[in-house]
């Protein structure tokens, strides 16, 4: 038997493995959404159009039928849409967003809030804090706050400024 068929015989699936096609999404379809924090759940498999994340490895959205998955999240926004036009934004500070095959995703976040809760005033001034911090003569440990604090209100002035 050639090397070529033999690479290619050893790819073929078992007949008895069923593979599960994955389709686009629809615009009926819908993602049972579930955000949650450890000290209140805000959408409980709630049936929503699409999620857009700030995931560690860039901005994605998740539609139903998308791919499973497990994605850190860094600070900045996840944005709800539940129906045609009509959408949630809301300010999280890290976590995980799980997507299951069964159509529904978790995100699991430490803290969230609504995006209209903020004022970019107050953003600007604790930035401008923070950043002096970076710039002074204070401890490692203080610095290190400083530069966490300062990512975060940099993700909140962008999840500001894309209202």
């Amino acid at each position: 038997m050639s090397a070529l068929r033999l690479v290619s015989a050893a790819r073929k699936a078992p007949r008895s493995f069923a593979l599960g096609r994955r389709g686009y999404a629809e615009a009926s379809d819908k993602i049972k959404l579930s955000l949650v924090l450890p000290h209140q759940a805000i959408f409980t498999s709630t049936d929503v159009v699409q999620v857009n994340l700030a995931a560690a490895t860039g901005d994605m959205g998740i539609l139903a039928n998308h791919v499973p998955s497990i994605e850190p999240l860094r600070p900045g926004l996840v944005e709800v849409i539940e129906s045609a036009g009509a959408s949630k934004k809301w300010f999280v500070s890290g976590g995980f967003a799980t997507v299951h095959p069964n159509n529904s995703l978790t995100i699991n976040a430490v803290e969230a809030a609504p995006l209209e809760d903020f004022s970019s005033e107050a953003i600007r001034a604790n930035l401008a804090e923070a950043n002096k911090v970076l710039g002074g003569n204070g401890s490692e440990e203080d610095k290190a706050e400083a530069r966490i604090e300062a990512d975060v209100y940099e993700a909140l002035q962008a999840a500001i400024g894309s209202k």
